[in-house]
């Protein structure tokens, strides 16, 4: 095993992840909305009032204390639905029921606002934005999506997404093969097969975010290098069929290879193919959706 590899094993299993289980989706702190539409103040009842006991993503993408675990718990009220669209947000209010300062209250709502999740406007207040004002492809809105009850929806729009993303990048990135990258690459898929051979799902996941992220930043399309925190974000919420790569398997393993190969020989075509087989095609995707092709 490279050093790298011993490195990267040991740290994963000292780490806290903070990442969902099997079988841990069904135990994430969302409140489903009620069907009946909701007028005037927010109720905040469900709603966590000791902030540290917030799910522990919030640590990872937010930063920890209180002003991440506060944007964690309002992004997931906004995004399940909790607090609906139009519905106004009172910083008092926040800050009496979470028990927090006025500064950690506005900064957690000018975070929201950059998600596109509220808007605050002179003599109007700060309100909820409806989904389609939202920053969709933004890592917190992905993970609240696919954690919430939305997220049969956003798994299978991640995958579609993935579908359009990746194997375009597996192609681009054969034609700027360098060394470092491909001995990067190929030290993840080691990675991955250790951890696979000691049931270490952890190591095996940072590794393929890893492997993915890493080939769409050598892709040499910086618009494409922006996307690759969506696909990072989807492989951390994966824990369905339509994600794919969300199982260590040696199916998996060995498609990862032949990407890392097709790249050392330049043959775009081969990379390309060697990612369509990777991705899982969900059967309620399969209309939009290539079937993989043979190189």
């Amino acid at each position: 095993m490279s050093t790298l590899a011993h490195t990267m094993m040991t740290a994963a299993r000292s780490a806290d992840s903070g990442l969902a289980g099997p079988g841990e989706l069904d135990r994430y702190p969302y409140a489903e909305a009620p069907s009946a539409d909701r007028v005037g103040t927010p109720s905040w009842e469900g709603a966590e009032p000791e902030l540290g006991r917030v799910g522990r993503r919030a640590a990872g993408s937010r930063g920890r204390g209180l002003h991440g675990q506060l944007v964690q718990q309002l992004g997931q009220m906004i995004v399940s639905g909790d607090l609906g669209a139009d519905r106004p947000l009172v910083p008092e209010e926040i800050g009496q029921r979470f028990e927090v300062s006025r500064t950690v209250v506005r900064e957690s709502l000018r975070v929201l606002e950059a998600k596109g999740l509220v808007s605050a406007r002179p003599n109007v207040g700060t309100r909820v934005r409806p989904v389609s004002d939202w920053n969709l492809l933004d890592p917190d809105i992905i993970e609240w999506r696919a954690f919430g009850p939305q997220r049969d929806d956003q798994r299978r729009e991640l995958s579609e997404l993935r579908w359009t993303i990746e194997p375009l990048a597996a192609r681009l990135a054969a034609g700027h093969g360098r060394e470092e990258v491909q001995q990067r690459l190929g030290d993840m898929v080691e990675i991955m097969g250790h951890a696979m051979g000691q049931g270490d799902s952890l190591t095996f996941s940072r590794a393929d975010a890893e492997f993915h992220s890493l080939l769409i930043q050598v892709a040499g399309n910086r618009m494409l290098e922006h996307l690759s925190g969506i696909v990072s974000a989807a492989l951390q919420v994966s824990g369905g069929p339509v994600t794919g790569c969300e199982r260590p398997n040696d199916a998996a393993l060995a498609q990862h290879g032949r990407i890392v190969d097709a790249l050392a020989a330049g043959d775009g075509a081969a990379a390309e193919g060697a990612m369509r087989q990777l991705l899982t095609v969900h059967p309620e995707v399969e209309r939009v959706v290539p079937a993989p092709r043979e190189h």
